[in-house]
């Protein structure tokens, strides 16, 4: 993804909001890094636009809380695909 980093701080964010994405799904989304949607997010967010930051962390945070469940489904589906179910 081209452009400045301000916009894409803010696209990123709206994403995130909108679809209650992760940072991985919103790296992949915009074909950037994980590091580039969290430096996006936590740094250069929270100086341009204070309430859609703390929008954006809500959803980070449930994310992060949830992480543990989404692993757990993963692992379940990899290991029911390789019994061929």
């Amino acid at each position: 993804m081209k452009g400045l980093p301000e916009e894409r701080a803010i696209m990123l964010a709206q994403y995130i909001i909108e679809e209650g994405a992760t940072v991985r799904q919103a790296a992949a989304r915009f074909g950037i890094s994980k590091s580039t949607v969290h430096k996006d997010i936590t740094e250069r967010l929270k100086l341009l636009n204070r309430p859609l930051y703390l929008q954006a962390q809500q959803v980070l945070n449930k994310n992060k809380q949830e992480r543990h469940i989404r692993g757990g489904l993963a692992t379940k589906e990899k290991y029911r695909t390789a019994r061929g179910e």
